[in-house]
């Protein structure tokens, strides 16, 4: 007799659940088909999402935020991720870009992002390849024109954050913008085959003034500059940098599109009869593949929850993170991903053309999954690269 204390669920791994975002998770999965189809998020879970406090998970209570642990928002976009994966995708993206937002302007705008906060808005940061935008002063007003390309949830979004250059200023330049402005335009370019509803669009910028002090500079290698103790911070937690944040919520979101993958195939197996009348759930491949994408999101889980809780650790004893931890982190959530990769293939396998044509959400997320691995904060020759270089008592060169 199977051991009753024992399933798929519950020897997965150290994640938690959820605190915020359960109550929303049915319409979340609801929408989710219509979503993939029309590429665009319901406009009622987007309301809905704006209105819950998730939104405001990684800002300090500085500036009105609930100052949570990375390990709590990884817990959030973990169970969000196979209800909607395109869902997931642009609140992952909001969350980890206002940190970056709260990190580059610093005590000086604690104010502005306050505001932000306090109203629940939405960010993002066009900042992709063929992004081109360029900036001229006016007396107290910088103005910017060109277009920002890959802004995941731009359509949804109340500021961009906008990376721009300057004649006379070698520096880039960093601002954020408000998208109700009216001489800025939207334009969905987005026409992937995964996460069709993250919005991933273009801004246009159409001389768009902002205010002069609103203009920070983007230091190369500007994590380097947080670390250092007198360099001012609204909070010891916006010193991490918030591209290694971003790939290890990754690598949580993976676990949680690979795991609801494999509970479901194993679920639905369970009864089904394959070719000559032998059930599935007696054949021994099919105890294998399972077996081995367990193990691989099990390591997955423990892989990225470790570099997370360390993070959490490192904060509220306000130590400053090294390069190293840097590469810990990113290393960790891209390898999560990769494990995860190898497991939805083993699952793919087990389910073969009967199980994919019986309409389960498998492909869906075998689809949205596709975008994890490719992301460029933690794809896999970016990161292993550096982490070569770094073997071979070389610097590392990654200049975000």
């Amino acid at each position: 007799m199977p051991d009753d204390d024992l399933s798929l669920t519950t020897i997965g791994g150290v994640h938690g659940e959820p605190k915020f975002i359960a109550p929303l998770l049915g319409d979340i999965a609801a929408q989710a088909a219509e979503a993939d189809r029309t590429r665009s998020i319901s406009p009622s879970v987007i309301a809905a999402i704006k209105r819950n406090d998730i939104m405001r998970m990684s800002a300090s209570r500085e500036i009105g935020g609930l100052e949570e642990s990375i390990v709590a928002i990884a817990n959030e976009l973990r169970a969000i991720a196979p209800q909607c994966g395109s869902t997931a995708w642009c609140l992952w993206n909001h969350l980890c870009v206002f940190h970056y937002f709260a990190g580059a302007l610093g005590p000086a705008h604690a104010s502005l992002l306050g505001q932000i906060v306090s109203k629940r808005e939405w960010v993002c940061f066009p900042a992709g390849a063929s992004t081109q935008v360029t900036a001229v002063d006016a007396g107290d007003k910088t103005i910017l024109s060109g277009v920002a390309a890959f802004g995941s949830g731009c359509r949804y979004s109340e500021w961009a954050g906008v990376a721009f250059t300057k004649e006379g200023v070698e520096m880039p330049q960093f601002t954020i913008v408000d998208l109700g402005h009216p001489k800025v335009r939207i334009d969905p370019t987005w026409d992937g085959s995964a996460l069709r509803a993250s919005a991933t669009d273009h801004v246009h910028y159409d001389s768009v003034e902002v205010p002069r002090e609103r203009v920070v500079h983007m230091q190369p290698k500007y994590r380097a500059l947080l670390r250092r103790r007198d360099y001012p911070v609204i909070h010891p937690c916006y010193r991490e940098d918030w591209v290694a944040i971003s790939v290890m919520w990754l690598g949580a979101m993976a676990t949680g599109v690979a795991e609801a993958s494999l509970d479901d195939t194993a679920r639905n197996i369970r009864n089904r009869i394959a070719i000559l009348g032998t059930r599935m759930a007696e054949k021994p491949t099919i105890h294998v593949n399972l077996g081995r994408a367990r193990a691989l999101i099990n390591a997955a889980n423990d892989t990225v929850y470790a570099a997370m809780a360390e993070t959490d650790a490192r904060i509220a004893a306000r130590v400053a993170p090294t390069e190293g931890d840097y590469f810990r982190q990113t290393s960790a959530g891209m390898q999560a991903v990769l494990l995860c990769d190898e497991a939805m293939k083993l699952i793919l396998r087990v389910l073969g053309v009967n199980g994919l044509r019986e309409g389960t959400d498998f492909e869906r997320r075998y689809r949205d999954f596709q975008a994890m691995p490719l992301h460029i904060n933690g794809h896999v020759d970016r990161i292993t690269e550096q982490l070569g270089r770094i073997a071979l008592g070389l610097d590392s060169q990654n200049p975000f």
